[in-house]
């Protein structure tokens, strides 16, 4: 296989302004990551007086030491409900994949410290979106609980579509996932039931608070008066009513206990063989990937500059590489795992649609893993493109995307607009995992083609009318287009796309070759593990 020759100088002016934008941009996340860890640390005194770690400290005890762990969806539901400034972003949830006991788990731990812990709407669309990957990845779920529930100012928006976590849960189970929960503090009403649909509980001695009614609810409702700890303490459910299996001295003691019973599972011994293949580092490195790739989306690139630093020894077989330039389709290995990967140069041609629709429909007949990079305006329009069948060929493009069988990765590296968002895998697409770079922008289309739009209607209904639009209907007009592409640009802007979960996570350009690794591993073990199954899930007698 051929090696790309890059054509990049990163000595140049060009890719030292790339990358000082791009620089700026994952600045801009990191300070919002950063304001939500500050706003944890803040309550480590009110922790330490209750003898309690941090949400933040639990996952990281609960991890193998020095193993990976790769967050998702840290920043689901930022500037949105509540979150006024971005410090309470992630959905009052820390979730993400790693190892414990040797095993690769997928972790969720309520981030009691941002509000108690209490989720919000895109908190709950992100514990679902947890789910569903543990799910399709085969992942045992560890979940580190203390909340207070849902958030009531916003029940209208959770109640009936929460009850789909629940339902979650116990299909799970029957689908031979096990879910290991340690319950490190209240846990109560809707709440009661995460612990009571998980197959094993550890709760900790007078911290865990787990029933429908605490004792004002209960009060109000029947006149019963009883304390926290005989409505829902630890000894009560580990002595009386059998809801939890283990019982914690404090939350490090908890962590254990879960740790002990995820190595009791012997999960790996049903993993697949997995051959192991030599994994060789690209030719250049993907520390330049931030100097490669302009932060407009307006100024044209190779992607196969973005390939040339993420692929094994940096070889790519073309595939028809003249059938088409703007949109690129090969095979390369990344860290030893073979993959196809499609790319864009610009909008998606006629010619471009039906070369990836065969590569897809390739690639499955081979059980090859698909890479998108996504960057792209679209799929191209105008009279020869229509007269071309750009409808009939990006429909079967887009067929291709949604039935191919093979595991999916998406890297939206750019532009995320209209159609071409669909038949580059995008989060509507269910694939396996989309991430973003920090530039990433998603919308029908951008905001100044949004705003001629807008205007060319305008100045068509005073024509139908039969009037000429005078200075001020002109300015009004004007006014109105500056609004829209301001508001495409809020819109489109990554972190209001990883607010609303169109991605999985905002990374760094330059990590993109060890997610992509990560994440190809994840699959590859998935695509070939066999569960036990039954049909109700595993319940409590």
């Amino acid at each position: 296989m051929a090696a790309i020759e890059s054509l990049i100088d990163s000595t140049a002016e060009t890719f030292q302004r790339n990358r000082a934008d791009m620089l700026a941009c994952l600045a801009e996340v990191r300070a919002v990551e950063q304001m939500v860890r500050d706003t944890e640390t803040a309550q480590m005194q009110k922790f330490r007086k209750r003898g309690q770690l941090l949400p933040r400290e639990r996952v990281n005890l609960m991890l193998d030491r020095g193993s990976p762990f790769l967050e998702l969806a840290s920043l689901a539901g930022y500037r949105m409900h509540d979150d006024k400034d971005g410090s309470l972003a992630g959905g009052n949830t820390i979730a993400g994949i790693g190892y414990v006991s040797g095993v690769r788990c997928l972790l969720s731990a309520s981030n009691s410290a941002i509000k108690g812990g209490t989720l919000t709407p895109w908190g709950m669309r992100k514990g679902m979106r947890v789910q569903a990957i543990a799910l399709q990845q085969k992942l045992p779920v560890v979940s580190m609980i203390e909340s207070g529930g849902a958030n009531l100012q916003y029940q209208a928006e959770m109640f009936i579509e929460g009850g789909r976590f629940f339902a979650n849960q116990a299909r799970l189970s029957a689908a031979g996932i096990p879910q290991v929960t340690v319950v490190h503090g209240s846990s109560t009403a809707g709440g009661a039931y995460i612990p009571g649909l998980s197959d094993y509980v550890v709760m900790v001695r007078k911290q865990a608070k787990v029933f429908l009614a605490g004792p004002p609810l209960l009060k109000a409702a029947t006149g019963e008066i009883a304390d926290d700890e005989d409505l829902g303490g630890a000894d009560m459910h580990c002595q009386v009513a059998g809801t939890s299996e283990f019982i914690a001295e404090n939350d490090a003691d908890g962590i254990r206990l879960a740790r002990d019973v995820v190595a009791s599972l012997d999960w790996n011994r049903n993993r697949p063989p997995l051959v192991p293949h030599a994994v060789r580092e690209p030719k250049y490195s993907p520390d330049e990937l931030c100097g490669v790739v302009p932060v407009d989306y307006r100024k044209p690139y190779d992607c196969r500059e973005v390939i040339a630093r993420i692929v094994d020894g940096s070889e790519f077989l073309d595939f028809k590489s003249e059938y088409d330039a703007q949109t690129i389709c090969g095979r390369a290995m990344i860290h030893g795992l073979p993959v196809g990967i499609i790319a864009n140069n610009g909008p998606i041609t006629v010619h471009g649609a039906t070369k990836a629709g065969q590569f897809i429909q390739l690639c499955d007949q081979a059980d090859i893993p698909l890479v998108f990079l996504m960057n792209t305006t679209g799929y191209m329009v105008g009279s020869e493109s229509e007269q071309g069948g750009i409808v009939k060929h990006g429909s079967k493009m887009i067929q291709a995307v949604a039935n191919t069988r093979v595991p999916r990765i998406t890297i939206v590296i750019g532009a995320s607009f209209g159609a071409g968002n669909y038949g580059m895998s995008g989060r509507g697409f269910d694939p396996d995992f989309i991430f973003a770079w920090p530039n990433a922008r998603t919308a029908v289309m951008g905001g100044e083609q949004a705003a001629k739009v807008l205007g060319i209607v305008g100045r068509g209904k005073f024509a139908k009318a039969g009037i000429t639009p005078g200075a001020d209907e002109e300015a009004q007009l004007e006014a109105m287009e500056a609004g829209i592409v301001k508001q495409f640009d809020r819109d489109s802007h990554p972190l209001a796309g990883t607010a609303r979960l169109y991605d999985d996570g905002l990374i760094d350009p330059r990590d993109t070759r060890r997610v992509l690794a990560y994440t190809l591993g994840i699959c590859r073990e998935a695509h070939g593990r066999v569960r036990k199954t039954n049909s109700f899930g595993v319940a409590r007698f």
